[in-house]
């Protein structure tokens, strides 16, 4: 149990997460670029076009699931639907930023 927690935690992953609902014009971007700067991803967040906010995270897979875990919980009112895809690792990101 221990050596799987660490392996989880060792391994790099990458997603691709869509946040709809209400999400833009509350903070959103600003309060997820936090999250993840603390849970020490890569990628971006960003506004689309369709009023949902898309993110690219990479790190570790555990930091991934406990950043977008804490966007929901500070969001839940706002958020109503939240969908994650694995993406591959891209060298692009190396650090974590908002983009327009």
């Amino acid at each position: 149990m221990f050596e799987a927690n660490i392996q989880s935690r060792m391994s790099q992953t990458a997603k691709h997460i869509i946040f709809a609902g209400r999400v833009q014009g509350v903070g959103f971007r600003f309060t997820a670029y936090n999250i993840a700067k603390r849970c020490q991803l890569k990628g971006l967040v960003r506004n689309l076009s369709d009023g949902s906010v898309e993110m690219i995270a990479q790190g570790h897979a555990e930091d991934i699931n406990d950043c977008i875990r804490d966007i929901q919980e500070s969001f839940g009112g706002y958020i109503d639907e939240t969908k994650t895809e694995d993406v591959p690792i891209s060298s692009e990101y190396v650090d974590f930023k908002i983009t327009l």
